[in-house]
């Protein structure tokens, strides 16, 4: 760089791109939700439950842990899908103590739905790539984001 010329701004090419690419695809992503009527927070959620199998229903707290937020912001996600019926609050059968959250019938049709489309969605986005391209990225990717998710 002309201005700065001590310093190596080299990484500013994979970084800048990364993240500009990053937003791309998250706007990719997010507008398949919309058309369900979902935001990405919401589909996390209803994703985690279906993954969960049949009765597809799990304790607030452990919704919050699988999607990596707070309670907070858990029980604002699960506010709006409860006022949209697509899960539903209740005591569990075995601890009155407990509350669990489940899918209804409408929140298993939605997310079968919207979950069908996503990986629709995603296919199309990576197959941008050429088959050697995604088999040489995905290590690549996977080497980096151990760096910052192995304890």
């Amino acid at each position: 760089m002309r201005e700065r010329p001590d310093l190596d701004v080299s990484p500013q090419a994979i970084i800048g791109r990364l993240h500009r690419l990053a937003a791309h695809l998250t706007d990719e992503l997010t507008a398949v939700y919309a058309r369900h009527s979902l935001g990405e927070g919401e589909f996390d959620v209803l994703a985690t439950l279906r993954r969960t199998g049949a009765p597809f229903e799990r304790a607030p707290g452990e919704l919050a842990a699988h999607t990596m937020v707070t309670t907070g912001a858990m029980t604002k996600r699960l506010d709006r899908l409860t006022v949209s019926g697509l899960v539903e609050r209740r005591i569990a059968t075995d601890d009155a103590r407990r509350r669990i959250v489940a899918l209804t019938p409408k929140g298993l049709d939605v997310i079968d739905a919207a979950f069908t489309e996503h990986i629709s969605n995603e296919r199309r986005l990576v197959e941008q790539l050429s088959p050697a391209d995604r088999d040489a990225l995905q290590p690549i990717l996977e080497r980096w984001l151990r760096e910052y998710e192995t304890p």
